[in-house]
């Protein structure tokens, strides 16, 4: 919404915020958690109206994406939502031991923070956080109630319900920085629904320093229009680009006797915009993507369509005929639904990874098609049945060197899919590409893959090579992918059988 405004032009430049200069609530970081996960961040949200079940879904829904997001799974910063007025302040940010006992959420008796870490679900998913934690983090009130057990679950006495109006919102961290970015992306979302936002006050209670959250100054960053204009090839004027950039909730001040020259406000919230670039991209989302017109290059090279643009033409057009939907995702993807949901975690050691990505859901690059088509039929599962999907795509992994080739993934999911369904669909996709000698030559002999069933998953072989793999996919797999009727699937190297 907040966007969309500007790009309607109904409010421009800098969004609206007033943080209320109230300096009421109080938590005492306490200095046995400093070498635990020393950072915490909070703010209190009120507003008039009891909160209903819809807003509590969006909070939660926040909630998860900001973990998954900025905060890592949790590991780098973890988010606790609490009725305000069930807490007695000052709360105490503190360490317990393993025997310290309270009531989870939507639990009914107390269990100890070893019992949490062992038993619960949430425990068994995030306590990795804490594996070699000889204390661990709490937040309590001034009463000794527990708020909090962080990163790992929340006290049931401060659970949100439909009949409490007012909030607390603390975050903790290993990182200052993703603290602090999470809290503003929280406080200019509660402000935008109606709520006040008051400060909280940070006190470490050893070197007595205090500090007010959320802060929420806004940063600057100048850039040259030419810049803008060079890396975009269109010819906007300063004046132009200072619209579009206000079109897109930026603040701008065009320097004085620096005719090119622009200083962009960057609201705190906007904690994607580091660089140059990024501001260049708030420019041309304000001008209207849609408004580049294409043009013919200078160059008077031209070219024929390659055998391999030809062969995925044809590969689509046989799929397609076969009732199939074309899928387009991403080659970098997260650990998590290549290999763990796929269970075969064994096979993470040998991956591709980015270094120091920004999001896990761009963590490695994909060494098999499967778990991306799986993922979609996951996004799916209200839809009717068979589905069938395809992708061409291209995949990564470590021989003597790095070796990227194309393949062609195939899923079939409805509650009578097969293996023999499977093999018939590459057989006819083979055959359909290169003829019936090439369909012949291949062959199917009994394999292991983690990914498909044990006796039900086979190597597909060209003239003695491997060129892919062909079976139905493991229960597990089906399960934690939250799939409702079995899946066959296949995974054919395109750029080895163009190669012979």
């Amino acid at each position: 919404m907040r966007a969309l405004k500007g790009l309607f032009e109904i409010e421009v430049g800098i969004p609206n915020f007033n943080l209320s200069s109230r300096r009421e609530y109080v938590i005492q970081v306490n200095e046995s958690i400093k070498q635990l996960r020393p950072y915490i961040v909070s703010l209190v949200a009120k507003r008039k109206e009891n909160l209903t079940n819809e807003d509590i879904k969006e909070l939660i829904s926040m909630q998860e994406d900001l973990h998954n997001g900025i905060g890592r799974h949790r590991k780098k910063a973890s988010i606790g939502i609490h009725n305000l007025d069930k807490i007695q302040f000052p709360l105490i940010y503190t360490t317990a031991e393993g025997d310290f006992s309270f009531i989870p959420i939507d639990k009914q008796n107390r269990y100890t923070i070893k019992q949490i870490l062992n038993e619960s679900n949430s425990g068994r998913e995030y306590g990795f956080i804490l594996k070699d934690a000889k204390k661990y983090p709490i937040i309590l009130d001034s009463n000794n109630s527990v708020l909090s057990f962080p990163p790992i679950v929340n006290s049931n006495e401060t659970r949100l319900s439909t009949d409490i109006k007012n909030i607390l919102i603390e975050v903790t961290a290993i990182n200052r920085q993703t603290a602090e970015d999470t809290i503003a992306i929280i406080a200019m979302s509660l402000f935008d629904s109606g709520f006040r936002i008051n400060p909280v006050t940070i006190y470490d209670t050893k070197t007595g320093n205090k500090e007010s959250t959320p802060k929420m100054e806004a940063k600057n960053m100048q850039i040259d229009a030419g810049y803008i204009n060079q890396v975009l090839g269109l010819n906007l004027t300063i004046q132009e680009i200072s619209s579009y950039l206000k079109k897109s909730r930026l603040g701008v001040d065009m320097e004085r006797g620096k005719r090119r020259k622009l200083t962009c406000t960057i609201p705190r919230y906007r904690t994607d915009i580091f660089h140059q670039i990024d501001i260049v991209e708030e420019a041309v989302i304000g001008y209207g993507v849609f408004n580049l017109q294409p043009s013919i290059p200078w160059s008077k090279t031209s070219g024929a369509t390659s055998n391999l643009t030809k062969l995925f033409n044809v590969t689509r057009e046989i799929l397609v005929g076969m009732s199939m939907l074309e899928i387009l995702s991403f080659s970098l993807v997260s650990k998590k639904v290549q290999y763990e949901l796929m269970g075969i975690k064994n096979s993470i050691g040998n991956t591709i990874s980015v270094e120091g990505t920004k999001s896990t859901e761009y963590e490695v690059l994909r060494d098999s098609l499967i778990p991306s088509l799986l993922q979609t039929l996951s996004h799916n599962v209200h839809e009717e049945y068979p589905q069938k999907l395809f992708e061409i795509g291209k995949v990564f992994q470590i021989s003597d060197g790095l070796d990227e080739h194309w393949n062609v993934g195939v899923v079939i999911a409805h509650n009578l899919a097969n293996y023999t369904e499977a093999k018939s669909v590459m057989q006819e996709l083979v055959n359909g590409c290169f003829g019936q000698v090439y369909a012949r030559a291949i062959s199917t002999p009994g394999s292991y893959n983690g990914m498909f069933m044990e006796g039900r998953c086979a190597n597909i072989i060209f003239n003695e090579k491997n060129i892919g793999v062909i079976g139905e996919i493991t229960p597990r797999a089906i399960e934690n992918f939250k799939l409702r009727v079995p899946v066959a699937a296949f995974e054919l190297n395109l750029s080895s059988l163009l190669r012979k």
